[in-house]
């Protein structure tokens, strides 16, 4: 129980997991699709404090993981070029392409720079005029926003030189997808608040009529963790199936309808491939006609041959919730923070990551 010590209100913590112990009967299994929920759960002990009866399952919900690897090597090839600055969040950084990585790239010689905000690199368009900025739009619902907020500031300003390499990815259908798999047995989910925050929670309701399972809409801290597992457990146990809000504080049921307005003025709903799954139809957003213009894939045509993936990774069946990280032959061996098979062991809220600092599995890199 030292784990509970770290929490901000321990008590508070102790009563949770008091509470889901008394209220579960059998054995239930809980996605997690949150990539930040699945770090809060490892990081702090939560997994090993829960009964027998629940087992967390890890989702699709790492944007940085699920970017194809055609996309990654499409943007190696842009942050190579002479007159490009390719800007970039950190997190995608050291995710391996077919071959290399961003930050290999940059030490190549290509102009690769972080930054923490799509605006940063509209600004640095407007000091480079000679140069193609491009920034490397990823991410779900969440980003969404800020990045269609660059295209709609340079196209405002007028700006030629400034492009955005689209890689969103939306989460309902991804829940969709996991439930339609044959081989996952989920019964029940904590949805992402942060993304929750932008869209709202009406997107759940026909998945939980469709599938008959109970969404808990879930913050990120350990207290909303813990919460939030309640919440499904006690539906389960009552044999409901409900949409419910736990992350109240910060999600309205109708979201953000400001940043709703900002992402489809910019973007439109398509198919997208996950990286380690499949197509996943009207996963996705891409960049509209009116601001082709400003869309990357368009305005360089860059022919990239579809890569095949390691074999040795299954991030795929990690990402699908079919297998934990530790059940892959090559957790903490082949593939580690510094030689990653695959982009959940590099990403911030990659499950693998998460195994490998916090499960206290591995001892050394």
């Amino acid at each position: 129980m030292k784990f509970l010590a770290e929490y901000r209100d321990p008590e508070l913590a102790k009563q949770y997991l008091q509470e889901i112990k008394n209220t579960v009967t059998q054995p239930w299994s809980i996605m997690e699709v949150c990539g930040g929920q699945t770090h809060s759960l490892v990081k702090n002990g939560i997994i090993d404090m829960l009964p027998k009866e629940v087992t967390m399952i890890h989702g699709p919900g790492c944007p940085v993981c699920v970017t194809p690897l055609h996309l990654i090597d499409k943007a190696i090839h842009l942050a190579l070029q002479e007159n490009v600055i390719l800007c970039s969040f950190g997190d995608m950084l050291r995710v391996p392409g077919s071959s290399k990585n961003l930050l290999e790239a940059k030490a190549e010689g290509g102009d690769v720079r972080i930054l923490y905000s799509p605006l940063e690199a509209v600004q640095i368009a407007e000091a480079n005029p000679s140069k193609e900025v491009v920034f490397f739009a990823v991410g779900f619902e969440t980003t969404a926003p800020a990045n269609a907020l660059s295209v709609i500031n340079a196209y405002r300003k007028g700006l030629k030189n400034y492009s955005i390499l689209a890689s969103h990815v939306l989460v309902p259908p991804a829940i969709e997808c996991v439930m339609e798999d044959v081989d996952s047995h989920i019964d029940g989910f904590l949805a992402a608040g942060h993304v929750c925050t932008i869209m709202g929670n009406f997107e759940y309701y026909p998945l939980v009529e469709k599938y008959k399972v109970p969404i808990v809409v879930t913050g990120f801290e350990p207290l909303d963790v813990l919460q939030g597992i309640l919440m499904v457990v006690r539906q389960l146990e009552a044999h409901k199936a409900e949409v419910e809000n736990q992350y109240a504080r910060i999600v309205k049921e109708e979201g953000n309808l400001e940043a709703q307005k900002m992402i489809f003025e910019v973007f439109e709903i398509t198919d997208r491939l996950w990286r380690g799954m499949e197509i996943i139809p009207m996963s996705g957003y891409q960049v509209k006609e009116k601001y082709a213009d400003f869309d990357a894939t368009k305005k360089f045509k860059i022919e990239i041959e579809e890569a095949e993936e390691n074999p040795e990774c299954i991030a795929g069946e990690i990402m699908k919730g079919i297998k934990k990280p530790i059940e892959c032959p090559e957790f903490g061996k082949k593939c580690k923070p510094t030689n990653p098979l695959g982009a959940p062991m590099v990403s911030s809220e990659g499950a693998c990551a998460a195994y490998f600092h916090y499960s206290g599995l591995v001892e050394e890199y």
